[in-house]
């Protein structure tokens, strides 16, 4: 029996499929993260190293078995990003053909279950993707959060730390947002605010994790959080509007819904499909069918019967 293996590599962990050649599933795990933009090259390697250790330990015929493996990963255009990859796995015992894309394409896979259609992405950052039946393919957002990633959890975190700082100097009128973020980061002053981010230590995943404080401030009816979501909403909407119209689906194609804030925020959620359907009517929102980690092993399998 031969095996593909397909892995969604995050910047907090790696989720990994692994699926006999029917694409039955075989085994499903988590290992470390493969930030590869971020993380040290020891701590990359760890990753890939216990990733085949643990294929090799779950199939009968040990890594051997596994005939394609698909990695869906952040940055993979890079070189050296590619490069870290490879020599992480060879040196992990992979002989197998490997398959090196970028994540928006194993999303794309999974929820759609193979390579047609649009997804959108609104976690840490945010993108759309998507390709049509041509094959003609198109991306929009996803530039990173200095310049981009608008509708994202980054950029809703951002905008609750704005909107406490502006209530604190008479800008805008008292919001609920000052006590709930003053709670979670455990500071009680404006100043002690503006410490805690700008700290040389702080990224952008610490102000995204603000961002479920939003729903939260919404269902209290507080006025600046229910702008926060409609005006990231109305973003979402900009971006994946892009993609739709430049493949020609925006009169009946599918739009799959991922990452935190579409899936955890009903607020942003709710205001996003308005937009949507108030836009692009004949344009359908779904769910992802299946995650990204099984999205690689559909590459994976296509890969295996030379489809790629």
């Amino acid at each position: 029996m031969r095996y593909v293996v397909g892995l969604d590599g995050g910047g907090t962990k790696t989720a990994v499929t692994v699926a006999d050649e029917s694409g039955a599933l075989a085994h499903a795990f988590t290992a470390g993260p493969l930030n590869l933009n971020g993380q040290d090259e020891a701590s990359v390697r760890s990753t890939l190293s216990g990733i085949c250790a643990e294929i090799a330990r779950v199939l009968d015929g040990g890594l051997n078995s596994c005939a394609v493996m698909c990695v869906g990963a952040a940055g993979i255009s890079n070189p050296n990003v590619s490069g870290r990859l490879t020599d992480g796995l060879r040196q992990g015992g992979f002989r197998g053909e490997l398959l090196l894309v970028g994540d928006h394409e194993t999303a794309l896979w999974g929820a759609h279950e193979g390579p047609h259609g649009m997804i959108l992405i609104a976690g840490t950052g945010s993108i759309a993707f998507g390709r049509n039946a041509d094959g003609e393919v198109h991306r929009a957002g996803g530039f990173g959060h200095l310049i981009d990633d608008e509708g994202s959890g980054y950029s809703i975190g951002r905008d609750l730390l704005s909107a406490v700082v502006r209530a604190s100097d008479g800008r805008e009128a008292p919001t609920v947002l000052t006590e709930l973020v003053y709670e979670r980061l455990g500071v009680s002053t404006v100043q002690e605010l503006v410490g805690y981010v700008y700290a040389k230590d702080r990224n952008k995943a610490d102000i995204a994790a603000l961002a479920p404080l939003l729903s939260v401030a919404c269902e209290a009816g507080d006025a600046a959080a229910l702008r926060i979501a409609e005006r990231n909403a109305a973003a979402l909407v900009d971006t994946a509007s892009a993609v739709a119209e430049r493949l020609g689906l925006a009169q009946g194609g599918e739009l799959a819904l991922l990452g935190s804030v579409l899936l955890q925020s009903s607020q942003v959620r709710a205001a996003f499909e308005a937009g949507m359907a108030a836009r692009h009517p004949r344009l359908r929102c779904i769910d992802a069918k299946r995650d990204a980690a099984y999205g690689a092993v559909l590459l994976a399998l296509a890969g295996l019967r030379g489809e790629r």
